[in-house]
């Protein structure tokens, strides 16, 4: 492939650079696909010895690195971050900024510089420096990298251009969103473990008494975190998860509507079907008869 570049390139021994002239591909840009995350320059600088940008104005886009081995240093007016291995950071567009490679250590870089509408929804601005500590973290990343240069080893046509403006999205939650190991609050994992007992145990009546129990923890407490971060108490957050194990048996299935319900520990079909009809809106019958009908929370 013919890469397009322009006078930034370093010339560092086994290093990748592509970048897109936007004009070139103005059409492309302009889906409303693409222009939610658009890329305009994607490298990777191995061991990049003597590695220095002094930007003071910033530049029109986001430049998102990712140090894969060995140290740098990027400045952001009174901020200073230092990157390690499987450290990330994003500088937001038309902010000043100075980064350059450890002496000693020298980085190896890898970097997208990026625009579009959808990078409101990231904390760009932040300025934070994120640690990736798995090695399946790193890993994912590198291979998320690789696809990009993949795609753009290929032909540049709109379905590819598509393509990187998903796959930049991952980047981006992979960074900022997708949890990190050991990062989840403990309300969180003991919810989480909580909604997976209840899953498997959909077809049985449980208790408050026997999840405080089973779980080790108070009534209150287990009543006060699930309607912290699900809005409902447990038993009413149960019963909205055996409706929508009844919706998914209904759709699938032609089971009679007592055999569902017996399934689900409802030994009355009729108390079920008044029980699904308040919270699904319908009877299990209309819904099962209805082809437009969905069920949301």
């Amino acid at each position: 492939m013919e890469y397009f570049t322009d006078k930034k390139r370093d010339g560092f021994k086994g290093e990748r650079m592509i970048v897109l002239p936007v004009e070139t591909f103005s059409a492309y840009a302009n889906h409303p696909l693409v222009r939610r995350m658009f890329l305009t320059d994607v490298g990777f600088f191995p061991k990049a010895e003597h590695h220095d940008r002094n930007r003071k104005e910033g530049i029109e886009e986001y430049i998102f690195l990712y140090c894969t081995a060995g140290k740098g240093t990027v400045v952001m007016g009174r901020n200073t971050f230092h990157l390690g291995a499987n450290d990330a950071l994003c500088i937001p567009r038309h902010t000043g900024h100075h980064y350059f490679a450890d002496n000693a250590d020298p980085w190896s870089l890898l970097w997208v510089h990026f625009k579009g509408e959808d990078t409101k929804n990231y904390p760009l601005e932040e300025k934070r420096l994120i640690h990736f500590e798995s090695e399946y973290a790193a890993n994912r990343m590198h291979f998320l990298f690789d696809l990009l240069f993949r795609v753009l080893d290929a032909n540049y046509t709109e379905g590819n251009f598509i393509y990187i403006s998903q796959v930049l999205q991952l980047i981006l939650s992979e960074t900022y969103y997708r949890e990190k190991s050991g990062g989840a609050q403990p309300q969180h994992k003991r919810i989480t473990e909580i909604i997976r007992y209840m899953g498997r145990h959909i077809e049985q009546n449980l208790t408050l008494e026997e999840l405080s129990e089973i779980f080790g923890i108070s009534k209150s407490y287990l009543n006060a975190v699930f309607q912290e971060y699900t809005q409902h108490a447990p038993l009413e957050f149960f019963s909205h998860l055996k409706m929508k194990r009844a919706c998914s048996l209904l759709r699938s299935t032609q089971a009679p509507v007592y055999e569902i319900a017996a399934g689900l520990g409802y030994e009355d079909p009729y108390y079920f079907s008044r029980a699904f009809k308040k919270i699904v809106g319908v009877s299990p019958k209309e819904y099962r008869n209805s082809e437009y009908f969905h069920y949301e929370e």
